[in-house]
């Protein structure tokens, strides 16, 4: 609820792209954005769900099935391309752009994530971190496809979907640095003293 009016703000902001109409028709567009939603959203209940002792280790698994009909759509599109045009239709350049727009536009939902996530037990903080990060870098380009009008299946595959594993596995490399025993004893004893005061 807190990603919706963020990623709203930083699409009119950016400026919604010019086919969007024409692109929110498209069927594989609409099965990429619904997998890639549907993905953030799956990777934070599993993310959620991993700081609540006694919850299934199961959960973690949440997000795999979306992630994989992401990637197979984007797959698909790229073999799709490669049988119409060959190996001229595959060419890679550089698009610096999806980074930084990534990030920008999964901010507010990875703070938001972090917060509450610091609040629960960190039982497996890197995985926790990890699927936090692909929360938010999940819903960062989601909002990402609504503004920028790189849609060649090898570019998205690399840049996107590469961008958004990178920011996963870098918050899982983070994860037991923002996600340890001190921060919930320090949560626990906040809430001991405002109990207290009451």
């Amino acid at each position: 609820m807190i990603a919706i009016p963020h990623i709203a703000l930083v699409v009119l902001v950016v400026s919604p792209r010019a086919d969007l109409l024409a692109k929110l028709a498209d069927f594989r567009y609409f099965v990429e954005q619904l997998a890639v939603l549907t993905t953030g959203i799956a990777a934070a209940v599993a993310a959620f769900t991993s700081v609540i002792p006694g919850m299934s280790r199961k959960l973690l698994l949440l997000p795999l099935f979306s992630l994989a009909v992401w990637v197979g759509t984007i797959g698909e599109g790229y073999v799709e391309r490669w049988l119409w045009y060959g190996s001229n239709g595959l060419s890679l350049q550089p698009d610096w752009f999806c980074f930084p727009a990534i990030v920008l536009v999964g901010t507010v939902p990875a703070i938001a994530m972090a917060v509450m996530l610091r609040r629960g037990v960190p039982l497996a903080p890197s995985a926790t971190a990890a699927l936090g990060g692909l929360a938010a870098a999940g819903l960062g380009n989601f909002g990402l496809r609504f503004f920028h009008q790189q849609d060649a299946s090898l570019m998205v595959l690399v840049w996107q979907v590469g961008t958004v594993m990178l920011l996963s596995v870098l918050a899982g490399s983070a994860g037991r640095y923002l996600l340890n025993w001190r921060s919930t004893i320090g949560n626990t004893r906040g809430n001991l003293v405002i109990g207290q005061e009451r």
